[in-house]
Protein backbone atom coordinates (compact mmCIF):
# COMPACT_ATOMS: atom_id res chain seq x y z
CA UNK A 1 0.00 0.00 0.00
CA UNK A 2 1.62 3.45 -0.67
CA UNK A 3 2.10 5.32 1.92
CA UNK A 4 -0.46 8.50 2.25
CA UNK A 5 1.36 11.60 1.66
CA UNK A 6 2.84 13.52 4.68
CA UNK A 7 2.72 16.87 5.15
CA UNK A 8 5.42 19.71 6.32
CA UNK A 9 5.44 19.58 10.14
CA UNK A 10 6.17 23.04 11.38
CA UNK A 11 9.80 23.66 12.93
CA UNK A 12 10.52 22.05 16.41
CA UNK A 13 12.47 25.08 17.36
CA UNK A 14 12.59 28.58 14.73
CA UNK A 15 14.40 28.25 11.41
CA UNK A 16 17.97 29.31 12.12
CA UNK A 17 17.55 28.97 16.25
CA UNK A 18 17.66 25.37 16.41
CA UNK A 19 19.47 23.88 19.67
CA UNK A 20 23.07 23.50 19.56
CA UNK A 21 23.44 19.57 19.03
CA UNK A 22 20.05 19.17 17.17
CA UNK A 23 21.34 17.78 14.54
CA UNK A 24 23.68 14.71 13.87
CA UNK A 25 25.73 14.29 10.70
CA UNK A 26 25.86 10.75 8.82
CA UNK A 27 28.72 10.57 6.10
CA UNK A 28 28.69 7.53 4.12
CA UNK A 29 32.28 6.57 3.38
CA UNK A 30 32.16 2.94 2.80
CA UNK A 31 32.20 2.79 -1.16
CA UNK A 32 35.00 1.13 -3.40
CA UNK A 33 36.02 4.51 -5.14
CA UNK A 34 36.99 1.91 -8.03
CA UNK A 35 36.58 4.90 -10.43
CA UNK A 36 39.06 6.98 -8.32
CA UNK A 37 41.99 4.73 -9.44
CA UNK A 38 43.69 4.39 -6.31
CA UNK A 39 45.04 1.06 -4.13
CA UNK A 40 43.24 2.87 -1.25
CA UNK A 41 39.94 4.69 -0.08
CA UNK A 42 39.93 8.04 -2.30
CA UNK A 43 38.69 9.21 1.26
CA UNK A 44 42.38 8.84 2.54
CA UNK A 45 43.86 10.77 -0.35
CA UNK A 46 45.46 14.12 0.47
CA UNK A 47 44.13 17.66 -0.20
CA UNK A 48 45.89 20.58 1.20
CA UNK A 49 47.29 18.36 3.62
CA UNK A 50 44.09 16.40 4.82
CA UNK A 51 42.57 13.21 3.88
CA UNK A 52 39.65 14.17 2.53
CA UNK A 53 37.08 12.86 4.33
CA UNK A 54 38.75 15.23 7.31
CA UNK A 55 37.51 18.38 5.20
CA UNK A 56 34.49 17.12 5.27
CA UNK A 57 33.80 16.16 9.04
CA UNK A 58 35.74 19.45 9.93
CA UNK A 59 33.22 21.95 7.95
CA UNK A 60 30.20 20.05 9.69
CA UNK A 61 31.79 19.97 13.25
CA UNK A 62 32.39 24.12 12.90
CA UNK A 63 28.37 23.92 12.74
CA UNK A 64 26.64 24.78 16.02
CA UNK A 65 23.80 22.64 15.02
CA UNK A 66 25.61 19.64 14.37
CA UNK A 67 26.38 17.71 17.45
CA UNK A 68 27.14 13.84 16.76
CA UNK A 69 28.85 12.83 13.99
CA UNK A 70 28.65 9.29 12.61
CA UNK A 71 30.73 7.94 9.81
CA UNK A 72 29.88 4.53 8.43
CA UNK A 73 32.93 2.59 6.81
CA UNK A 74 34.15 -0.49 5.10
CA UNK A 75 35.30 -3.38 7.19
CA UNK A 76 37.94 -3.26 5.26
CA UNK A 77 39.10 0.83 6.07
CA UNK A 78 38.15 0.05 9.76
CA UNK A 79 41.86 -0.25 11.27
CA UNK A 80 43.01 2.96 9.29
CA UNK A 81 39.93 4.68 11.32
CA UNK A 82 41.47 3.01 14.66
CA UNK A 83 44.66 3.41 14.34
CA UNK A 84 46.22 5.84 11.60
CA UNK A 85 43.02 8.72 11.62
CA UNK A 86 42.60 7.82 15.03
CA UNK A 87 44.02 11.19 16.55
CA UNK A 88 41.21 13.05 13.79
CA UNK A 89 38.69 10.80 14.85
CA UNK A 90 39.13 11.55 18.31
CA UNK A 91 39.68 15.42 17.50
CA UNK A 92 36.45 15.51 15.50
CA UNK A 93 34.36 13.41 18.01
CA UNK A 94 33.59 11.15 15.28
CA UNK A 95 31.54 7.39 15.97
CA UNK A 96 32.51 4.87 13.64
CA UNK A 97 30.19 2.42 12.14
CA UNK A 98 30.48 -0.08 9.68
CA UNK A 99 28.58 0.52 6.23
CA UNK A 100 27.57 -2.05 3.27
CA UNK A 101 28.20 -2.52 0.12
CA UNK A 102 25.36 0.23 -1.23
CA UNK A 103 25.20 3.83 0.15
CA UNK A 104 21.52 3.16 1.23
CA UNK A 105 22.95 0.18 3.51
CA UNK A 106 25.27 2.25 4.91
CA UNK A 107 22.88 5.34 5.62
CA UNK A 108 21.44 2.87 7.85
CA UNK A 109 23.76 1.73 9.54
CA UNK A 110 24.86 5.41 10.92
CA UNK A 111 21.04 6.36 11.82
CA UNK A 112 20.79 2.64 13.16
CA UNK A 113 23.69 4.22 15.74
CA UNK A 114 21.01 7.45 16.26
CA UNK A 115 18.08 5.52 17.14
CA UNK A 116 16.88 6.26 20.42
CA UNK A 117 18.63 9.49 21.26
CA UNK A 118 15.75 12.08 22.15
CA UNK A 119 18.11 14.58 21.36
CA UNK A 120 18.48 14.30 17.99
CA UNK A 121 15.88 16.27 16.04
CA UNK A 122 17.31 16.31 12.61
CA UNK A 123 19.56 14.09 10.44
CA UNK A 124 21.66 15.60 7.75
CA UNK A 125 23.22 12.87 5.71
CA UNK A 126 26.68 14.14 3.67
CA UNK A 127 28.92 12.48 1.61
CA UNK A 128 32.58 12.02 2.99
CA UNK A 129 33.49 12.53 -0.43
CA UNK A 130 32.37 16.20 -0.99
CA UNK A 131 35.29 18.36 1.09
CA UNK A 132 34.06 21.58 -0.01
CA UNK A 133 30.68 22.39 1.72
CA UNK A 134 30.21 25.85 2.00
CA UNK A 135 29.00 27.05 5.65
CA UNK A 136 26.27 29.29 4.33
CA UNK A 137 24.90 26.82 2.37
CA UNK A 138 24.81 24.14 5.16
CA UNK A 139 22.92 26.74 7.21
CA UNK A 140 20.21 27.19 4.78
CA UNK A 141 19.35 23.70 4.07
CA UNK A 142 19.31 23.36 8.03
CA UNK A 143 16.92 26.08 8.27
CA UNK A 144 14.60 25.19 5.25
CA UNK A 145 14.52 21.45 6.72
CA UNK A 146 13.86 23.39 10.35
CA UNK A 147 10.76 24.80 8.93
CA UNK A 148 9.66 21.81 6.09
CA UNK A 149 10.64 19.05 7.18
CA UNK A 150 12.93 17.69 4.77
CA UNK A 151 15.43 19.68 2.42
CA UNK A 152 18.29 18.67 -0.19
CA UNK A 153 21.54 21.32 -1.50
CA UNK A 154 20.81 21.17 -5.13
CA UNK A 155 22.24 22.72 -8.39
CA UNK A 156 19.95 24.30 -11.02
CA UNK A 157 21.52 21.87 -14.56
CA UNK A 158 23.28 24.81 -16.76
CA UNK A 159 24.05 23.08 -19.46
CA UNK A 160 22.20 21.28 -22.63
CA UNK A 161 21.36 17.64 -21.17
CA UNK A 162 20.49 15.05 -23.88
CA UNK A 163 18.41 11.36 -23.45
CA UNK A 164 20.05 8.88 -25.53
CA UNK A 165 17.48 7.87 -28.18
CA UNK A 166 18.31 3.96 -27.22
CA UNK A 167 21.42 3.24 -29.78
CA UNK A 168 22.94 6.64 -29.26
CA UNK A 169 23.40 7.29 -32.75
CA UNK A 170 20.68 10.06 -32.28
CA UNK A 171 19.59 12.26 -29.08
CA UNK A 172 16.80 14.18 -27.85
CA UNK A 173 17.39 17.44 -26.13
CA UNK A 174 15.72 17.36 -22.94
CA UNK A 175 14.05 21.06 -21.42
CA UNK A 176 16.30 22.01 -18.16
CA UNK A 177 14.25 24.71 -16.95
CA UNK A 178 13.56 22.62 -14.09
CA UNK A 179 16.31 20.58 -13.46
CA UNK A 180 18.48 20.46 -10.74
CA UNK A 181 21.87 18.24 -9.42
CA UNK A 182 21.17 16.84 -5.85
CA UNK A 183 24.39 17.60 -3.73
CA UNK A 184 24.84 16.62 -0.16
CA UNK A 185 24.03 17.89 3.06
CA UNK A 186 20.08 16.19 2.76
CA UNK A 187 18.46 17.13 5.72
CA UNK A 188 15.62 15.62 7.41
CA UNK A 189 13.61 14.90 10.39
CA UNK A 190 14.85 11.81 11.93
CA UNK A 191 11.54 10.46 12.38
CA UNK A 192 11.17 10.90 8.43
CA UNK A 193 14.14 9.66 7.50
CA UNK A 194 13.80 6.05 10.06
CA UNK A 195 10.50 5.76 8.34
CA UNK A 196 11.82 5.76 4.60
CA UNK A 197 14.03 4.05 5.55
CA UNK A 198 12.15 0.97 7.10
CA UNK A 199 9.67 1.27 4.15
CA UNK A 200 13.01 0.65 1.91
CA UNK A 201 12.30 -2.67 0.42
CA UNK A 202 15.63 -2.95 -2.34
CA UNK A 203 14.24 -0.98 -4.71
CA UNK A 204 17.67 0.85 -6.23
CA UNK A 205 17.78 4.53 -4.64
CA UNK A 206 20.48 7.29 -5.40
CA UNK A 207 19.86 9.43 -2.48
CA UNK A 208 18.00 9.64 0.69
CA UNK A 209 15.82 12.62 -1.17
CA UNK A 210 14.76 9.70 -3.27
CA UNK A 211 13.63 7.38 -0.02
CA UNK A 212 11.97 10.45 1.37
CA UNK A 213 9.97 10.78 -1.76
CA UNK A 214 9.28 7.08 -2.25
CA UNK A 215 7.63 7.23 1.07
CA UNK A 216 5.14 10.22 0.80
CA UNK A 217 7.46 13.11 2.38
CA UNK A 218 8.24 16.06 0.50
CA UNK A 219 11.75 17.75 0.15
CA UNK A 220 12.77 21.01 -0.51
CA UNK A 221 15.10 22.40 -2.69
CA UNK A 222 17.62 24.64 -1.69
CA UNK A 223 20.12 26.43 -4.12
CA UNK A 224 23.49 25.05 -2.95
CA UNK A 225 27.35 26.33 -4.51
CA UNK A 226 28.25 23.91 -7.47
CA UNK A 227 31.96 23.93 -5.99
CA UNK A 228 30.26 21.56 -3.45
CA UNK A 229 31.84 18.85 -5.84
CA UNK A 230 32.20 15.04 -4.82
CA UNK A 231 35.46 13.57 -5.26
CA UNK A 232 35.35 10.50 -7.92
CA UNK A 233 37.75 10.87 -10.37
CA UNK A 234 41.68 11.65 -9.89
CA UNK A 235 41.32 15.39 -11.88
CA UNK A 236 38.09 16.01 -9.14
CA UNK A 237 41.04 16.35 -6.60
CA UNK A 238 43.17 18.72 -8.77
CA UNK A 239 40.09 20.82 -8.81
CA UNK A 240 39.06 20.60 -5.33
CA UNK A 241 43.04 21.51 -4.44
CA UNK A 242 42.73 24.55 -6.82
CA UNK A 243 39.31 25.53 -5.30
CA UNK A 244 40.58 25.64 -2.17
CA UNK A 245 43.75 27.69 -2.95
CA UNK A 246 42.03 30.32 -4.25
CA UNK A 247 39.23 30.44 -1.38
CA UNK A 248 42.57 30.77 0.74
CA UNK A 249 43.74 33.77 -1.54
CA UNK A 250 40.72 35.42 -0.91
CA UNK A 251 40.44 35.17 2.24
CA UNK A 252 44.33 36.42 2.94
CA UNK A 253 43.13 39.25 0.85
CA UNK A 254 40.37 40.29 2.77
CA UNK A 255 42.01 40.60 6.31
Amino acid sequence: MSPAPASPAPASTPAGNASPGSVAAVLPAAGSGRRFGAARNKLFATLAGKPVWVHAAERLRACREIGRLVIAVSAHDRDAFAGEYRQQVTRLGVEIVEGGADRVDSVRAGLARLEGDRAVRMVAVHDAARPLLDPEDLAEVLAAAHHRGAAILATPVVGTVKRDSGDRASGITVDRSNLWVALTPQVARVDWLLDAYRRHRGRPVTDDAQLLELAGYPVALVAGRADNLKITLPEDLAVAAALLARSDLTKRNQR
